[in-house]
């Protein structure tokens, strides 16, 4: 999509959003609010060189909140026509006319309301072929199966973009929005040795298409993680130090976000029950967000009610320092918005100590399991209790001796977060959440 073409749907998002709320004070409510928005995309997959999908993708929609006093009625569309979105406003305040009251219901407070709203150069358009897309996926795909004969198969490479514009408005005179892009390039290769086979993957994502990996070493890395998975062996049951590879530690603290969010606070279904300005961590840990690294992926300059994203420091040496809330949850638990309506804007793990090369972290992993995949969703939000079958690497005195599969690894996570004993320096920004590898000091390992 070119800028023009971006520019214009801005200004119809505006509209549109503009006479939401216009609609919403005509028939009577005392707040509204309403998101307007339009994503559009391409998507193509090849397996053996062979297309094996292209999908363009185009959707848009609105959602109107209205508020009469505590009473609160939500309604959607996807059509943005003047006459749907007056409808689509009567609806949700008919809804709202026959709801409960809500003592913690509303808007944000004003004065929490972004105001200066920085540029975060978000919006890097690609203009991107179907037939230049599959040129790309081959090219991924090609380069991972000619790393070595034994990578006979692949469950195929894809190429990816996608931009999203967002408007957002409400009856407190905050109405903007912006632009985002996301474009990825990954591939899936599988290697087989005698009955033996083995699969492994890689991907690259970014704001930026210029950002991206190139597409060979995609393709490269992605074959020769499913060499090395050759030959795996399961292990007999025991305790032993557990290392996550960044792509794989970024679960262990999304679940740490689930349990200090508000909702999981005020709902009192979370293992870190009231656990601000308790030490959750070992005092090398610090987690830092920062809403506005340029092109970061999960950079916002506002939440999802309008509320001004800051930085801010959630754990200090190994301390909670407070919980992640939108405006509902902090009412609820008497605190005030952090301007995470929506989720978690950058999370940078660090540690004081530095973070670890490669070859310092296997050496102070000595001997113990290294993750590199996790399935199944065995994480317990409530109690903390952890187990996921996992595959990886059995190191014996710092060097990686064979590869591992069809076992479990399990704990519990509060414990887990105090037994973090080092982080690595190989930080993967390829998500909300950035940290190295992890390392835990003993874990449960179920095998044979």
């Amino acid at each position: 999509m070119e800028a023009s073409t971006t520019s214009g749907a801005t200004r119809q998002l505006t509209d549109v959003a503009g006479l939401a709320l216009e609609e919403a004070r005509r028939q009577g409510a005392s707040q509204c609010e309403a998101d307007a928005s339009v994503s559009q995309g391409l998507s193509v997959s090849v397996r053996l060189r062979e297309v094996d999908t292209i999908e363009y993708q185009r959707d848009r929609g609105l959602g109107v909140t209205v508020y009469f006093g505590k009473r609160k009625g939500t309604a959607s569309t996807a059509d943005l026509s003047a006459a749907a979105v007056r409808e689509t406003v009567a609806k949700a305040c008919a809804i709202a006319r026959y709801t409960s009251e809500d003592p913690y219901a509303g808007l944000a407070e004003p004065e929490a309301l972004a105001r200066d709203i920085p540029d975060l150069d978000l919006d890097h358009g690609w203009e991107l072929t179907p037939e230049r897309a599959i040129e790309l996926a081959r090219e991924c795909e090609s380069a991972g199966l000619a790393v070595d004969a034994r990578l006979s198969n692949s469950e195929g490479a894809s190429v990816n973009t996608q931009r999203h514009t967002g408007i957002y408005g409400n009856s407190l005179g905050f109405l903007a929005g912006y632009s985002a892009t996301s474009h990825s390039v990954s591939c899936s290769l599988i290697a087989q040795s005698g009955e033996d086979m083995q699969r492994d993957y890689w991907y690259s994502v970014a704001r930026d298409p210029a950002d991206l990996d190139p597409v060979a070493d995609i393709g490269r890395i992605a074959g020769q993680r499913a060499l090395a998975r050759l030959g795996a062996r399961r292990l007999s049951t025991r305790k032993a130090p557990v290392a996550f590879t960044p792509d794989m530690a970024r679960g262990l603290f999304r679940s740490f976000i689930g349990a200090v969010s508000g909702t999981s606070q005020y709902r009192k279904s979370s293992f870190l029950l009231n656990a601000s300005g308790e030490q959750i961590f070992p005092g090398f840990l610090a987690m830092q967000e920062r809403p506005h690294i340029l092109k970061g992926l999960a950079s916002s300059p506002f939440d999802h009610e309008g509320v001004a994203t800051r930085d801010r420091d959630l754990v200090r040496a190994g301390v909670l320092d407070g919980y992640v809330l939108g405006s509902y949850s902090a009412r609820r638990l008497g605190l005030e918005t952090t301007g995470n309506a929506g989720g978690i804007h950058n999370l940078l793990v660090t540690s004081a100590q530095g973070g670890l090369d490669a070859q310092a972290f296997l050496k102070r992993l000595g001997t113990g399991l290294l993750v590199t995949e996790l399935m199944g969703q065995g994480v317990n939000g409530v109690t903390g209790d952890y187990s996921r079958g996992a595959s990886g690497f059995w190191v014996e005195n710092g060097a990686i001796a064979f590869p591992v599969h069809e076992v479990t690894i399990a704990g519990n996570l509060k414990p887990m977060y105090r037994d973090i004993a080092a982080l690595g320096s190989d930080i993967d920004a390829r998500g909300g959440i950035r940290v190295g590898s992890v390392l835990i000091n003993e874990m449960t390992i179920a095998g044979e």
